[in-house]
């Protein structure tokens, strides 16, 4: 008896060290090689103009690359929920959060079709790598406007054509069908930045 005791305690320690270890290459996968290098996040924050106190969105937040920058540009007035579909990212982040007492971060397991954002509206949601998965983009995008609150933005960066390898996979959105998409959705350009060399990076406002 006691040695089959021991052997589902040892089933049960090798299934949660194989659970963490695939959310931990789940998070490598998302996240990618040298990511710093070209994604260059300190300069993405501070384009997104984030204040202090804002209500943000982090759109697919996978491992929560972005989720902590925001959450320090934000400050422990603001609040950023991490929306992901992927609950072993989800789980990550919360997981993080709580060692790292970022008590500013609420992870939200989303629906693929509608993020689940708190009724009261965010002032911008953000999304990185994320675009070119979503399914019927502009019926989920034109569904996004409910959670924006007035003067509310999106902010989209994605992969494009540039290089070799991720179009290989297809894993981009080119530039020039975000824009119309965007427009059909019911918003507005309203910023564009260049300094990514594998991304596109737009930031687009609600249309009145």
């Amino acid at each position: 008896m006691l040695g089959k005791h021991r052997s589902k305690i040892l089933v049960f320690v090798v299934a949660a060290i194989l659970l963490a270890a695939c959310a931990q290459l789940k998070q490598c996968a998302y996240e990618g090689v040298n990511r710093d290098d070209w994604q260059q996040p300190q300069r993405v924050i501070a384009a997104l103009n984030v204040r202090p106190g804002d209500q943000v969105a982090d759109l697919g937040a996978g491992g929560g690359y972005f989720t902590f920058r925001l959450a320090e540009a934000v400050g422990p007035a603001g609040k950023v929920y991490a929306v992901d579909i992927d609950r072993d990212m989800v789980d990550l982040i919360a997981k993080r959060a709580k060692q790292e007492t970022a008590a500013n971060i609420d992870p939200i397991l989303a629906k693929p079709d509608d993020p689940l954002l708190p009724k009261a509206g965010v002032d911008l949601i953000f999304t990185s790598n994320t675009y070119h998965h979503i399914d019927n983009r502009i019926a989920y995008f034109s569904n996004l406007r409910k959670y924006l609150r007035p003067g509310g933005r999106i902010a989209i960066i994605d992969f494009d054509r540039r290089s070799w390898l991720i179009g290989l996979f297809r894993h981009y959105t080119p530039s020039e069908f975000i824009k119309p998409e965007m427009e059909q959705a019911g918003y507005s350009l309203k910023e564009e930045f260049d300094f990514l060399d594998r991304q596109s990076f737009m930031i687009f406002t609600a249309k009145p």
